[in-house]
């Protein structure tokens, strides 16, 4: 039996400045100059701009890898999930151990309800062990799908231990301890996630969830 959820936190990566060739400025109209204005308008939520510079940059480089792990991750933000899932596969066509990749393509499987499919990135991505919590919080969330909270909370345990500020694994944490009947620990880790997150909505969802529960025990 699935679990649905009210709303969902996943996890995607993009891949930091300073990644092609040269340290220093590179020249205009070079993939490494597009790169860096799509990087920047990236992190200043200029999406649609970024996409279109990672395309140029693309163009002048069309097998590195990373430019389309960073595209996917733009189109991720415009929730165009079949795009993610392009690039992605591209992207491993040419690297298959870029566990970025297997991140992206999962939170993108996930958006489309494609859990098994997201279990199987993730657990690509796991296995190539770069320690990415990113991988288990998206696991985690395809398995509470899938019924199994029990898992889900040990994935998230798991993303805790790598990185113990991470808003996503205690929000997931928190719908899986309520499949169980654990109110008191799903009740803290909202507690927890709301002190974490900057997501208006998802903090609303939580707290609805807080007072529904603490309901639920008295």
């Amino acid at each position: 039996m699935k679990t649905k959820l009210t709303a969902f936190s996943l996890a995607f990566l993009i891949l930091s400045g300073m990644l092609l060739a040269g340290c220093s400025a590179p020249p205009q109209g070079s993939a490494e100059w597009y790169f860096s204005q799509a990087y920047k308008q990236a992190t200043r939520g200029e999406y649609i701009s970024a996409i279109e510079n990672y395309t140029l940059a693309i163009a002048e480089e069309p097998n590195l890898a990373k430019l389309y792990v960073n595209r996917a991750a733009a189109y991720a933000s415009l929730q165009k999930y079949e795009e993610v899932i392009s690039d992605c596969t591209r992207a491993l066509e040419i690297d298959p151990n870029l566990s970025l990749a297997y991140i992206n393509r999962g939170f993108a499987y996930n958006s489309t309800a494609q859990y098994n499919l997201a279990i199987r990135d993730s657990n690509k991505a796991i296995e190539l062990g770069q320690n990415k919590p990113e991988a288990y919080v998206n696991r985690a969330y395809a398995l509470l799908q899938l019924g199994d909270a029990a898992a889900a909370i040990g994935d998230c345990n798991e993303a805790i231990e790598l990185n113990p500020v991470m808003p996503q694994a205690f929000y997931h944490r928190a719908f899986a301890y309520k499949v169980l009947g654990k109110n008191a620990e799903a009740i803290a880790d909202f507690n927890k996630f709301i002190s974490l997150s900057k997501d208006d909505g998802l903090i609303e969802v939580a707290n609805q969830q807080i007072a529904q529960l603490a309901s639920d025990n008295k």
